[in-house]
């Protein structure tokens, strides 16, 4: 018959106060749950955690993460869902935007509220028979020269991105391309990247820029896109397109965003063409 393990009294003592080890039939000890185990990253793992905000290196607690990133994880979550859901000041922003010398117009979808926009993805890239009308009567307006680019400050996924970076590109994208000042600048509410098409075809704009929010991640809720698209109508597809993703302080700064989208509307102008039929080459 196997003899069983005994414990002194004192050893219990220590074991139960101190919960760092118990003593198993085979008296082999093992960790206690309660004790914290983490583990500690190697030097190489270390210097990668330096480069991202992604979630490496973490170490464990037990056979879970530290609470810490736990709290943390959480917390990126919930800015991910409030930049979805979070309306776009537009009065700040217009009234900014003015205040730099643009004559922005505001517009919005057939998406009537938030709920709709997310479940209706087709609804965001139309523009509201109102709002279609609004732009439609500016066409008309002849006395002045109808502006041949056009930005289209869109809330997208993201109006926090948008709240953020649009007027810093816009400002930056001024010192590369002086025209911008001359550009037509549309505010949109509950936009997907398409409203850009139906802006720029009903203000007969050679290339649209849409601004946009993108959809936020768990380590950039505040990520900022700008599509460009040549002779903008109705029913042109992403393949169409160039896009300039990730422009955010920790991402894609906005000078260097500025030269590349810059160079994306000089050589569309020079060919005539944008999407895959323009390769982003510039030396930014």
């Amino acid at each position: 018959m196997p003899k069983r393990s005994v414990v002194s009294l004192e050893k219990a003592s220590v074991a139960s106060s101190d919960k760092a080890l118990v003593v198993s039939s085979d008296q082999a000890p093992v960790l206690s749950p309660d004790k914290a185990l983490i583990s500690e990253a190697t030097p190489a793992w270390l210097k990668l955690k330096e480069l991202t905000g992604a979630r490496i290196a973490l170490g464990r607690t037990g056979v879970s993460l530290p609470t810490k990133d736990i709290l943390e994880f959480r917390m990126a979550h919930a800015r991910a869902r409030d930049a979805v859901h979070t309306a776009l000041e537009i009065e700040p922003l217009f009234k900014a935007l003015v205040g730099k010398g643009f004559a922005p117009v505001t517009v919005a979808s057939q998406a009537i509220d938030r709920h709709t926009f997310l479940l209706r993805p087709d609804l965001g890239r139309r523009l509201s028979v109102a709002s279609a009308q609004t732009l439609t009567t500016l066409s008309h307006d002849t006395s002045g020269p109808l502006p041949s680019l056009a930005f289209v400050i869109a809330d997208g996924l993201s109006a926090q991105a948008i709240q953020g970076h649009a007027l810093q590109l816009l400002e930056a994208l001024r010192v590369e391309l002086p025209q911008v000042q001359e550009a037509a600048v549309v505010i949109a509410t509950q936009a997907r990247v398409a409203l850009g098409d139906e802006i720029g075809e009903i203000l007969g704009a050679e290339l649209v820029v849409v601004l946009i929010g993108e959809r936020p991640g768990l380590s950039a809720p505040d990520s900022m896109s700008a599509y460009l698209t040549w002779h903008p109508k109705v029913g042109r597809t992403d393949v169409e397109r160039n896009c300039i993703s990730n422009i955010r302080l920790e991402g894609l700064g906005y000078a260097e965003s500025a030269q590349k989208l810059a160079w994306l509307i000089r050589q569309a102008k020079v060919l005539g063409k944008s999407g895959v039929d323009l390769k982003e080459e510039s030396e930014s």
